[in-house]
């Protein structure tokens, strides 16, 4: 494993991360068996990961719970990040729902607490004194932000601080690229990636469009006519399915599993601080750790990266996955 420093703060945090939300919502990530969450966890610490990511929206509260039990003896080795949902962002509401994840993570403190959205901007002050005060009684430690644009940094940093931005990215949805990252930056914010396999689709386990879980086919790469969806659009399946298609074959020839060559390219994309994996299983974890120690070096990147570019531009500069560009909650 190596580490990189979070933004502009003293946090070092471990290239791959944990992120838990798999452990605690059954209801959204399916009843496939899984590893007990304190061999899971163990395994992660064990193999060098110290930065585990939750949030008190997943599984409602659950995947805290789990996670706070599953780190008993070994809460000091490592760095606990979490999330307040939009609705909680008020002065008062951000306290208590910090008050309450401290309960359900069984810890005094919490490393990394993350805006889990981006919300009214009018709120901002309220939220952002609150969030000083509980640094000050070392109730957190750093704040973060999670999902925000470029203007949405801007905004918040105009008046408040933050050492990183969570923000959903892979080699199927580079968004992020045009003005996200370099707005992070710029405003020396570590970029923590979520869903770097993009829910399984590069972890090349589904033989066609059809066999992807209704839950994962909601993003706008799918047709408005996929259940669960509200972007409202045609999507991009097509290309999508091109795509996939494309970075298969690299994988096979160059001998990488596609899901470890995924992890790779996105590892190394500037401005990377961690990239959080969703393991639900050791076998999975210590599959997906490969990762680490491989370099595909910068013509196999330039491949990808041309490979991956059509879907780029036609996914377009919108950081929502989830939403059109008239209703993006990212701006």
């Amino acid at each position: 494993m190596y580490y990189n420093t979070l933004g502009d703060s003293k946090l070092r945090v471990s290239a791959l991360s944990l992120g838990v939300w798999q452990l605690g919502d059954p209801g959204f990530w399916g009843d496939d068996e899984c590893s007990k969450a304190e061999d899971l966890v163990a395994a992660a610490i064990d193999h060098g990961i110290t930065l585990f990511d939750t949030a008190e929206l997943y599984g409602n509260g659950c995947s805290e719970e789990i996670l706070g039990s599953a780190l008993k003896g070994r809460r000091d080795e490592v760095l606990i990040a979490s999330k307040v949902s939009t609705q909680h962002c008020t002065a008062e509401g951000v306290r208590a729902a910090c008050e309450n994840s401290l309960n359900r993570l069984q810890t005094d403190r919490i490393d990394l607490y993350q805006i889990h959205w981006p919300f009214p901007t009018e709120d901002f002050e309220g939220v952002q004194d609150s969030l000083e005060k509980l640094r000050a009684e070392g109730k957190i430690v750093e704040v973060g932000i999670s999902n925000f644009g470029r203007r949405n940094i801007r905004d918040w940093m105009a008046t408040g601080q933050a050492v990183s931005n969570q923000i959903g990215y892979n080699m199927l949805f580079r968004a992020p690229e045009y003005e996200m990252i370099p707005a992070c930056q710029k405003n020396k914010l570590g970029v923590l990636a979520y869903m770097p396999l993009m829910q399984g689709l590069l972890s090349g386990r589904y033989a066609s469009i059809e066999d992807i879980p209704f839950q994962r086919r909601r993003t706008r790469h799918f047709s408005c006519t996929r259940e669960g969806t509200r972007h409202g659009q045609v999507g991009h399946e097509k290309i999508l399915w091109d795509t996939l298609e494309d970075l298969s074959d690299f994988a096979e020839a160059i001998g990488v599993p596609l899901a470890v060559l995924s992890l790779c390219w996105l590892m190394r994309q500037p401005g990377l601080s961690s990239v959080i994996i969703g393991s639900r299983k050791v076998e999975q974890l210590l599959f997906n750790l490969q990762a680490v120690n491989l370099d595909i070096g910068p013509a196999a990147t330039a491949q990808l990266n041309e490979a991956t570019y059509p879907l780029k531009v036609a996914l377009g500069k919108n950081c929502d996955m989830w939403e059109s560009d008239d209703n993006q909650r990212i701006f």
